[in-house]
């Protein structure tokens, strides 16, 4: 207990033993020691500077107490290294009787790991006084008995140990008895019988016995001893040894019989009958174990025996006459309790760390294992081991201390815990063991980026789509867990982007929803792309990123559109045709564009009035009017027919035309099979006169250009052109030429209008995309306009 205003001492010894260990690990131990029942913050040592590390280290490295006890009855100053009580320290509620009390505490530090073992003994300080567990004691002595008789007395008990312990007895002075006094491991009292008794001068004697102890204050205890005088009677009961030694295992069955002790008595009748029984001195509560027959003096157990609570017994035996005033004679019984392997391995474990680092390196300690036998000798030896396949091993540190440490790399994605088990056997025959399951968590480090599930990925977006519509999620997923597995989304900004995407789209960074900034239009932009990046939150981040390519989806949102020289808008558009023109006469041909793509400009011709007209006929995709019989004289003079141009788009869309076919008796009456100029009134200029020349003499040059072409063709070597079939040029009725080979065919065409001259070019083994058309107009104007593919030949008319 707490003694108030008593000094409080700590006396400090140090013994530093440093111990090979495994690894990195350095393992030391420290011994301190340090009086019971001192002031809490009490400094027991200066743990910093006897294991030799910079004070300033302690916090950084996360110097702790992680072992010992299960209360923290100390505890480790960081900003001085000071290791202090940390709570109440009372020796005998730590360690009873044992002579050496001790406490063994273990501290770790990191970067790098290293273990000590600090052994603290505790210190006895005099708290305790002598006692006896009885307040009298009676002895019965004959007047007969000689002078040196000795009859033991009860001793007196100290919770204290060494010097503070009871030291020696004292005894009133008297002048019939004396005390023999024994000191060994505990100190032993007889009364001694220095002059013979006199019943007739005084039948009871009181004494009064003293025990001290050797504390600085001593401390004392008394205990009254009654004599009573009796009667002479001749002989008392005399054991065959002073000192009976028998052995018993543990765990013996309840009424096994330990020995038999024998003492005889040389009266006759009643008086020489012997009876056994546990002398009253020194009876403790161990005697509770056992029982003696009092007529034969056999001793058995009557409660279990446990070696690990008690090994040996001393026990004080008496035997006593059937007198009426008996005598006794005493001896002692010494019972050595064998031990058997009845216990098996307990495993303890301190953990240093609460979850480990999937990263942590080979060597790092997660805890420490600490494995305890109550069993003695072999019994009580023991090893370790991990019995499961794990990345983790023990390494022995101090006996049968182990650190758990790492032993192979770890994955939290793959494992994120391991139930490791250890088990602990002895060497007993048979042997025990016992197990224990250790949960260990492995913690997330930031070693896994956000993976995107394609490389490129591919949007298709319908032009003329709303502003602020979702056009597409991405999606990027991160194995790690909480801030490292959060990611975010954002464009990749790049120094060679060609063109200001961001304000095209926009990217919510939460959750990758791409929305469109603006309506897009097929015919101005057909496709453009960026790159997203998805970055985690991690320490440090790490991001990937995917290419994105939006693809405008054409829809039909323009009408065919006719070409010239049908396109303007209020003219009157009429042909002429010969009253002696054939079936199959070439009247007109209708030329439109669509700006939309695919069916959407697909176009197809029609002629829409008048209905009942059965003398024309449209080509449904090349567009031309022939005549579909030689003329009559029930037929009109002059035939309005209307076009329709429609494209395949859904809806359709289309563009009409009107032309008035006028019949002719002679073909000198036809001026033009376009149409009719109108006269401007101004007179030729000599600009038009230039121009006029200019176009001749393009033409004429680009003929002559191509001629020259298909003759140096036509001379080289037969291997030269061993790929191409001989080329043809193919004059047609309508005043047109194409030039044509096995693999392609290009047609020209120039108005036979000396104002106005167009060029169509059609390469027809070009890729299956839009053929080009190309316009010279008389505002020498050029026009370059794709069209539709067709799966034939492609020929252009010219009129």
């Amino acid at each position: 207990m707490h003694l108030p205003g008593r000094t409080s001492s700590v006396w400090i010894y140090l013994l530093v033993v440093l111990l090979d260990c495994y690894g990195e690990a350095v393992s030391g131990q420290l011994s301190y020691s340090v009086s019971e029942e001192v002031n809490l913050g009490t400094a027991v040592g200066n743990i910093a500077k006897d294991l030799n590390i910079n004070v300033q280290d302690l916090e950084s490295r996360m110097f702790q107490i992680v072992a010992g006890s299960k209360r923290k009855y100390f505890e480790v100053n960081l900003k001085t290294g000071v290791l202090y009580v940390n709570e109440r320290i009372d020796r005998e509620e730590l360690c009873g009787n044992e002579p050496k009390c001790s406490l063994t505490i273990e501290a770790v530090i990191n970067n790098p790991l290293k273990l000590y073992r600090i052994e603290i003994i505790i210190l006895d300080v005099n708290d305790h006084s002598p006692s006896f567990l009885r307040t009298s004691q009676v002895i019965n002595i004959t007047e007969s008995t000689a002078a040196g008789a000795k009859f033991p007395l009860h001793p007196a008990h100290d919770a204290d140990v060494g010097k503070n312990t009871v030291n020696t007895y004292k005894l009133t002075q008297n002048e019939h008895f004396s005390l023999d006094t024994h000191k060994g491991e505990t100190v032993t009292v007889e009364l001694l019988l220095q002059k013979v008794l006199d019943r007739e001068k005084q039948s009871v004697i009181r004494l009064t016995l003293t025990a001290i102890d050797g504390g600085t204050p001593a401390k004392s205890g008394t205990m009254v001893i009654i004599i009573n005088v009796l009667d002479s009677n001749d002989n008392a009961p005399v054991f065959s040894q002073k000192l009976y030694k028998a052995s018993v295992y543990e765990n013996a069955k309840i009424g096994t019989s330990i020995i038999t002790l024998n003492a005889t008595d040389l009266d006759a009748d009643a008086n020489g009958q012997v009876f056994y029984s546990f002398s009253e001195v020194g009876r403790e509560k161990q005697t509770d174990l056992f029982a003696i027959d009092e007529k034969t003096g056999t001793v058995t157990n009557k409660k279990n025996i446990d070696f690990e609570e008690n090994n040996a017994f001393e026990i004080r035996v008496q035997a006593s006459d059937g007198a009426s005033s008996p005598l006794t004679s005493h001896a002692k019984l010494l019972i050595e309790v064998l031990d058997v392997n009845d216990n098996a391995p307990e495993i303890s474990v301190t953990s240093l760390l609460n979850s480990v680092k999937e990263d942590a390196s080979i060597g790092t300690a997660i805890a420490l294992v600490s494995v305890f036998d109550k069993d003695g000798g072999k019994n009580g030896m023991m090893h370790s081991t991990i019995t499961n396949n794990v990345p983790f091993k023990l390494e022995s540190n101090y006996k049968n201390y182990y650190s758990l440490v790492v032993d192979g790399p770890l994955d939290r994605e793959s494992a994120s815990q391991y139930n490791i088990s250890i088990t602990a056997t002895d060497e007993g025959s048979p042997p025990l063991s016992s197990t224990k399951v250790i949960n260990v968590h492995v913690s997330d480090v930031n070693d896994n980026k956000p993976l995107f599930t394609d490389n490129i990925i591919n949007v298709y977006v319908k032009e003329n789509s709303p502003v602020g519509a979702i056009i597409k999620t991405v999606t990027a997923v991160d194995a790690d867990i909480d801030q490292n597995g959060q990611v975010s989304y954002s464009f990749l900004q790049s120094n060679s982007d060609s063109m200001p995407f961001s304000t095209m789209v926009n990217i919510n960074s939460e959750t990758g929803d791409i929305v469109s900034l603006q309506s897009f239009n097929y015919e101005e932009l057909k496709t453009f792309q960026f790159k997203v990046q998805a970055t985690d939150s991690g320490v440090p981040p790490l991001s990937s990123n995917v290419t994105v390519n939006v693809l405008i989806l054409d829809e039909n949102d323009n009408n065919p559109t006719i070409l010239a020289p049908y396109s303007e808008h209020g003219s009157v558009n009429s042909e002429n045709i010969p009253y002696s023109a054939e079936a199959g006469y070439f009247v007109a041909k209708i030329r439109a564009v669509d700006a939309d793509s695919g069916y959407n400009a697909l176009l197809s011709y029609h002629l829409s009035e008048p209905k009942g007209n059965n003398l024309f006929r449209i080509g449904t995709s090349t567009g031309e009017i022939r005549t579909k019989r030689r003329m009559s004289d029930n037929d009109l003079k002059t035939h309005p027919l209307v076009v329709l141009v429609s494209d395949n788009g859904e809806p359709s869309l289309s563009a009409t035309v009107s032309i008035d076919v006028v019949v002719v008796e002679s073909t000198a009456d036809i001026q033009t099979q376009f149409r009719h100029v109108p006269i401007k009134e101004e007179s030729f200029s000599d600009l038009n006169l230039y121009l006029l020349i200019a176009i001749v003499s393009v033409s004429v040059i680009f003929l002559l250009s191509l001629i020259s072409l298909i003759a140096v063709k036509c001379h080289r070597t037969d291997g030269s052109f061993s790929r191409y079939s001989a080329p043809m040029i193919t004059t047609h009725p309508d005043g047109s030429w194409s030039y044509s080979k096995s693999t392609q065919q290009y047609d020209v065409c120039f108005s036979s209008d000396t104002l106005k001259s167009d060029v169509v070019v059609f390469p027809a083994p070009f890729p299956p995309v839009d053929a080009e058309l190309i316009s010279i107009n008389g505002g020498d104007t050029f026009t370059r306009t794709q069209t539709l593919p067709n799966k034939e030949k492609v020929r252009a008319r010219c009129h």
